[in-house]
């Protein structure tokens, strides 16, 4: 997928109830034939303004595309209202040709904070942010040794497992559902902590935490067994410690058509095959 990297526009106040009329839409694709042909399509019959200069985004491919859209957007507040071109397109709304305008009129906001990683590793301090999920996992055969806390209080003393993530509720019904973490409705103030294949202790299914909480990960014999960090698609080796806490300070909104809110999307994922 390729977005090109730069500067982007000074913090918008639009949102989707705010886009009416003839809004400056951006088309960012993935680099796919049919996201690229979508793309084609709908900036000659809407225009493409660019991102720096537009009122809302189109992010046109899978849920991993939007996630890149929404990292560069990162300080913004720009709204970004993705249609499915890719592969897993949870986050992302149908695809139309059809009235583009008015659906971006009519969308609903949904506002997320990401995640924010800072992992310590032999050569220093590295930081990066994550909008589903942060998770550490073994680099090599043998399982991580960690030691987790929250708020400063040791809570698990030693866990022996592939490793463990921490999910937004937007990420809940990712990588966290994989590993049978718990679905979080998006409103809910609410963090999942989730081991990944635990050995010990073999009964721990993982924690529901306050948003507000604060994470700590020491990594046990890190040369032995070597522990990678992970903030969705930005990966740090060899990392000896991992604090994960939730950035309020960044606001990042996505549209959605209101028959197909992520709100809806998280409850009937709950329900459905």
């Amino acid at each position: 997928m390729n977005i090109a990297a730069g500067p982007v526009a000074s913090p918008s106040k639009l949102d989707g109830r705010s886009l009416r009329g003839a809004p400056r839409i951006a088309f960012v694709a993935a680099d796919t034939e049919a996201a690229r042909s979508a793309k084609g399509k709908l900036a000659g019959l809407y225009g493409d303004h660019g991102v720096e200069s537009a009122d809302v985004v189109v992010a046109l491919g899978g849920d991993g595309l939007m996630l890149q859209t929404l990292e560069r957007l990162r300080g913004t507040a720009k709204p970004v209202y993705g249609m499915h071109r890719g592969s897993v397109g949870f986050l992302m709304n149908d695809y139309r040709e059809a009235m583009l305008v008015e659906r971006l009129a009519a969308a609903q906001r949904s506002i997320v904070h990401p995640l924010l990683m800072t992992v310590t590793t032999a050569s220093g301090i590295e930081r990066a942010h994550a909008i589903n999920e942060v998770f550490v996992t073994r680099e090599t055969y043998q399982a991580a040794r960690l030691r987790i806390s929250v708020d400063g209080k040791v809570r698990l003393d030693e866990l022996i497992a592939d490793g463990v993530l921490v999910a937004t509720p937007a990420g809940s019904t990712a990588y966290n559902l994989s590993c049978n973490g718990p679905i979080i409705p998006l409103a809910a103030p609410l963090l999942a902590l989730t081991p990944i294949s635990p050995f010990r202790p073999r009964r721990w299914r993982g924690a529901l935490l306050p948003d507000r909480a604060k994470f700590a990960i020491d990594v046990l014999e890190a040369e032995k067994r070597p522990v990678a960090a992970v903030a969705d698609h930005i990966e740090i080796r060899d990392a000896q410690k991992v604090l994960i806490e939730m950035d309020r300070s960044i606001d990042l909104v996505m549209l959605h058509d209101p028959d197909h809110s992520l709100d809806e999307r998280i409850i009937r994922e709950q329900f459905g095959p």
